[in-house]
């Protein structure tokens, strides 16, 4: 039975428009961590750039235990989902259009696919799902858009919805589309082996020395009930899981980690890596052991994959 007629589908969006994506040159950088006590430990020696180049490589996401997903940018201004292979260093390109642009690529529940938010030629922005296997993609709720962030949950995709306001949304069924929350920041995630949807409330903040942070929330889809975690770190809206206790959030060029039901933020390290700067979004493979950071290429002049 083929997916689309399984799954339904929704998405979360963009703080951002997407046409800011293509602006600005940012680099994927890896190093290996471990796990410790509630503590992340940095190896330092193993800090390696994945990407080099003075583009657009950002929005990275581990599909299995050996490969990453990520959305770049080509010579022409043209946005495409690539594959990394860790084992062989080895870059794949799992779309390669030339009429429409691929973003915030995320394995799907089934593992069978890979979606990402697709800006079409005539600019809607829909969440479609492109084959594993390299087969034709297919459209998920044409009559929703745009859409942008977004994680997965019982094979259904949670979604920030732009508009006035913007919507965190999740279809329990195609009659049935609930608004999970709205006015909420661009990470989405999915709270590991648990049932709850994770983002940031951006109608509930708090001043920490004149620097803004916001509060963490979780829906949990199957009690629908709410679940608060604290505030972000402040002056960060990139938070991802490392497992089902520890958030990971990253400013200017440090790491803060700290456990879910805890309030305060503790520095793991810093990513200091000549001409660059502000981690922004993240991705963990616990199979690997490895974090992926984003960050901001502000010296460099050139390079290649």
């Amino acid at each position: 039975m083929r997916l689309k007629l399984r799954l339904s589908f929704i998405s979360l969006c963009i703080l951002l428009s997407i046409n800011a994506f293509a602006q600005g040159s940012f680099d994927l950088i890896a190093i290996d961590v471990k796990k410790s006590g509630g503590k992340l430990i940095l190896d330092y020696n193993t800090l390696t750039l994945i990407t080099d180049r003075p583009l657009y490589d950002n929005q990275p996401a581990f599909i299995n235990d050996i490969q990453m997903a990520f959305s770049a940018v080509d010579e022409k201004g043209n946005n495409d989902i690539i594959i990394y292979n860790f084992e062989k260093n080895k870059f794949t390109n799992l779309t390669k259009t030339a009429d429409r642009n691929e973003f915030s690529p995320s394995l799907t529940d089934c593992g069978l696919y890979v979606s990402a938010v697709t800006v079409e030629p005539d600019g809607k922005q829909r969440l479609w799902l492109y084959p594993t296997n390299f087969g034709e993609p297919e459209l998920l709720y044409d009559d929703i858009e745009p859409v942008g962030y977004y994680d997965w949950y019982d094979n259904k995709a949670a979604m920030f919805v732009l508009g006035q306001p913007n919507k965190l949304v999740y279809p329990y069924s195609k009659s049935e589309l609930f608004t999970i929350s709205e006015n909420i920041g661009r990470s989405v995630k999915k709270r590991p082996k648990t049932s709850i949807i994770t983002y940031i409330d951006k109608n509930v903040s708090k001043e920490v020395d004149g620097v803004k942070s916001y509060a963490i929330k979780g829906f949990d889809i199957e009690k629908r009930a709410y679940v608060d975690y604290g505030f972000t770190f402040p002056g960060s809206e990139d938070f991802i899981w490392l497992d089902n206790q520890l958030l990971l959030m990253g400013k200017g060029n440090d790491l803060y980690v700290r456990k879910a039901e805890q309030t305060d933020w503790e520095k793991a390290g810093s990513i200091i890596l000549e001409g660059y700067q502000n981690i922004t979004r993240m991705a963990y493979s616990p199979d690997l052991k490895k974090l992926v950071v984003v960050m901001e290429r502000v010296k460099k002049d050139e390079g290649g994959r």
